[in-house]
C-alpha cells in the first residue's frame, strides 16, 4: 500500500534498528481519514473471504478493527482484553502473549459469549513483529473452535520472524507494507 509507505516515511520515526513509530497517525494520535484507506484496503485483500467477526488485542488493534468492520457489513469486533477487570465474564478463553514493545508478557482474555465454534473470524492487528500476538489470538480462535479466516496486519516488521511463522503454518496473512529493515534512522519496505 503505497499510501500507507508515504505516511510512514512522512510521519513516522524510528528508535533504534527495530522500533518504527507511528504513534502520530496510526496507535496513539489516529488519523481517521487515513484509517478508513486501510479498512478498504483490508476489504479488498479479504474479498473473497467469508468473515463473521474481526477479532484484535487491545488496545491499538481496537480502532483498526472498528473501521474495518463497517466495510465487512458491520461485523462485531471483538477484543481480547490484557487487563484484568471485574465486568469481565468469568467463563473464558485464555491465552499467553508475549509483547514485543513492552518486553513483557500478557495474559489475555475474551469471554466466551463472543466467538463460537464455526464463526469465520478475521484477526487484525497494527503491527506483527514476532508474531506472538496473531499466534495468541489464533489460540483463542482455536479453543472457540472458529475458523481463522485470515490475519489482516497493517505494518509487518518483515526482518523479524513473525510472518514467516504466520505463513508457515498455512494462514492467509496479508501484510498493508512489509518494512525490509530500519537502520541509521532510515526505512526501507519489502
Amino acid at each position: 500500500m503505497k499510501a500507507l509507505e508515504e505516511k510512514i516515511l512522512k510521519e513516522g520515526s524510528v528508535s533504534g534498528n527495530d522500533i518504527l513509530k507511528v504513534d502520530r497517525f496510526l496507535n496513539h494520535q489516529i488519523d481517521v481519514a487515513f484509517l478508513n484507506e486501510i479498512g478498504i484496503e483490508f476489504k479488498e485483500r479479504f474479498k473473497d473471504v467469508k468473515v463473521d467477526k474481526i477479532f484484535t488485542i487491545e488496545a491499538s488493534g481496537i480502532a483498526i478493527a472498528s473501521i474495518v468492520a463497517q466495510y465487512f457489513n458491520n461485523v462485531p469486533v471483538v477484543f481480547a482484553k490484557k487487563v484484568e477487570s471485574k465486568n469481565l465474564d468469568k467463563d473464558v478463553y485464555e491465552t499467553q502473549v508475549y509483547s514485543f514493545t513492552k518486553a513483557k508478557n500478557y495474559s489475555v482474555k475474551t469471554s466466551k459469549k463472543y466467538l463460537n465454534e464455526g464463526e469465520n473470524i478475521l484477526i487484525l492487528d497494527d503491527f506483527l513483529a514476532n508474531g506472538r500476538a496473531a499466534l495468541g489470538l489464533m489460540d483463542i480462535v482455536n479453543q472457540a473452535q472458529a475458523n481463522i479466516a485470515g490475519i489482516g496486519i497493517v505494518i509487518e516488521k518483515g526482518f523479524q520472524e513473525g510472518g514467516q511463522v504466520l505463513r508457515d503454518r498455512g494462514v492467509k496473512l496479508e501484510s498493508l507494507v512489509v518494512v525490509e529493515s530500519i537502520s541509521n534512522g532510515k526505512v526501507t519496505f519489502r
